[in-house]
């Protein structure tokens, strides 16, 4: 079920409403033609109504494309990087397990609550809080968006937090958030420049981070990848348009919750004599090749850092990431 913090007049709202708003801003032309900027007008990017059916419906398609491993049936339920995992993930259950997924137990999202931001323009998209029988105590946060009202909402951004890592957001007196622009300079980083300037960092270091698991640890593990006989490269590259693109949303302190993409390479090259470890079956799956000398897995990860306000440091709370594919060598 879920939990609707926002006022009470606000729930009658239903989807009908917010269209025939959504097109009232309009303009005349010199030459008197009616044109209508509906994409000018700020909105909120949905109902809460419809957000929680948005949900519903995002989980009963992952359901039954786990238990099918069959990816055709949430697929216009997820994308972006969420959408890439996902859809790897369920081609190596297939490949394994033709029949289904023997394994299968049903994802439960319940005490949704759901940040709604008020925008102008497409993408619209929100956040929905969930706690879920999956990850332990563990908060799901997953970031719906869509560009076009016949378009299904769905999930591009997905990462576990614990409960008391979810920040308070900024809202306005009816309930609605604050979208932060990409380009805003009024924060550390740029949400739209946080995927390069962490690629950057996994790469070179640097003071824009907090040290964490996600920043300094997982530089940290890299440098001890390479072992006697098998060395190990990385390459990251920031993923930042159409359905990567950042979404940015304010905090009560005047920072940012950013869900940002990255995708990375990694290399796994066996000295003469040797071969690369065994990999398991999920990512044979994926392979393509003969595994010879190399192995080169591409991997996409999905963020979550808190941008502060200039003159601070961005903390990556959460990283969610999957194999997509591989290639021997």
């Amino acid at each position: 079920m879920s939990r609707d913090r926002g006022p009470r007049r606000l729930r009658r709202l239903d989807r009908r409403v917010l269209t025939a708003a959504s097109v009232t801003a309009l303009s005349l032309t010199a030459s008197g033609c009616v044109v209508v900027h509906g994409e000018r007008e700020v909105l909120p990017a949905t109902t809460r109504a419809e957000a929680a059916t948005a949900l519903q419906q995002f989980t009963t398609a992952y359901n039954a494309a786990d238990k099918a491993y069959d990816s055709s049936l949430d697929a216009a339920h997820v994308t972006g990087a969420l959408g890439d995992i996902d859809a790897a993930r369920l081609k190596a259950g297939h490949a394994n397990s033709p029949s289904g997924n023997a394994g299968h137990t049903p994802l439960e999202l319940t005490d949704a609550t759901f940040t709604i931001p008020k925008k102008a323009g497409w993408p619209r998209w929100f956040v929905a809080d969930t706690a879920a029988n999956k990850g332990g105590s563990s908060r799901w946060l997953l970031v719906f968006t869509r560009n076009d009202l016949s378009e299904p909402w769905q999930v591009a951004y997905l990462t576990l937090l614990a409960p008391t890592a979810v920040p308070e957001f900024k809202t306005d007196k009816d309930g609605w958030a604050e979208a932060v622009p990409a380009n805003s300079a009024e924060l550390a980083v740029p949400p739209g420049e946080l995927s390069e300037r962490y690629a950057t960092y996994l790469k070179s270091g640097g003071s824009e981070f907090t040290d964490g698991v996600h920043t300094s640890g997982w530089r940290a593990s890299r440098e001890k990848a390479t072992k006697p006989g098998l060395a190990v490269q990385f390459l990251d590259q920031p993923l930042t348009s159409g359905d990567y693109a950042p979404l940015a949303l304010r905090t009560a302190d005047g920072g940012a919750l950013v869900f940002f993409t990255t995708r990375y390479f990694q290399k796994e090259t066996a000295a003469a004599g040797t071969s690369v470890p065994a990999q398991n079956k999920d990512v044979q799956a994926l392979t393509t090749g003969e595994v010879q000398q190399s192995l080169t897995l591409q991997l996409i990860s999905n963020e979550v850092a808190l941008d502060p306000k200039r003159g601070g440091k961005v903390s990556v709370l959460g990283r969610i990431e999957g194999l997509t594919s591989a290639q021997g060598g």
